[in-house]
């Protein structure tokens, strides 16, 4: 993939060669290491609201990385949705996530993107390398529910892992928790970036802090929140 500075739409930003526009120059992401709160953009917890007034909410409340997650949408959609994201996160210096969609995460010029096992060992790839082209193509995230897995988008060079479900969550009701047995397992030998994730709130969180988490990932407990801004703060405050 050949990329050319050139000026775009909106201000400045990359194309494809070819002239297809790549998206805004990425900037401002603070490490992963350094990211605590991993937030969402859920379509399937929209409840009437705009994706661009939610991320604008995370944001506000101090989410790190802000992901798009559309799992019923076209990649078209998706690329949409992100490029009405992506001006938010980059003013407010959070890394904006694709969830699924390499392809989009690429063309919009994302932070990252995340896959699952399915997406990425399961489509017969073995390290990142194999999707990432450049150094300066996007972070790649991976699900993980068993330490084998763990050790092996280790292995995959993944940028960081998550770890989960740690309990059961209404975002992914067929997947079975992997308790708080993994997180404990995770914080004792996984020495990349790792975030807990699956039905973490504001009553639990002491607990998954406690066996070693220190970056979390929260879905509906903020987006099921009358004010997103607020929640986020309460979980900020929590990981510290």
């Amino acid at each position: 993939m050949v990329l050319r500075s050139d000026p775009v739409e909106g201000g400045i930003g990359w194309r494809l060669a070819g002239g297809r526009k790549a998206g805004i120059v990425a900037a401002g992401m603070k490490p992963l290491a350094d990211c605590r709160l991993y937030a969402f953009v859920d379509t399937a917890y929209l409840h009437g609201r705009a994706p661009a007034e939610i991320a604008r909410e995370l944001c506000a409340g101090g989410a790190d990385l802000i992901q798009l997650r559309a799992k019923n949408a076209s990649a078209e959609e998706v690329r949409r949705i992100a490029c009405e994201i992506l001006p938010i996160t980059r003013a407010a210096g959070a890394g904006l996530v694709i969830n699924d969609h390499f392809a989009v995460a690429v063309q919009v010029g994302a932070d990252v993107c995340h896959l699952g096992q399915e997406d990425f060992f399961d489509a017969g790839r073995q390290h990142v390398s194999e999707l990432r082209a450049s150094a300066d193509g996007p972070r790649i995230g991976l699900s993980t529910h068993a330490p084998g897995q763990a050790q092996r988008a280790v292995e995959a060079g993944a940028d960081y892992i998550a770890i989960g479900p740690v309990y059961a969550t209404g975002t992914k009701p067929g997947a079975k928790p992997v308790t708080l047995e993994y997180v404990r397992w995770a914080a004792a030998h996984i020495q990349m970036p790792w975030f807990a994730i699956g039905g973490i709130n504001l009553s639990n969180i002491d607990e998954v802090l406690a066996a070693g988490a220190r970056r979390i990932c929260v879905v509906s407990a903020i987006l099921n929140s009358p004010d997103i801004a607020e929640a986020c703060r309460a979980f900020r405050q929590k990981i510290g």
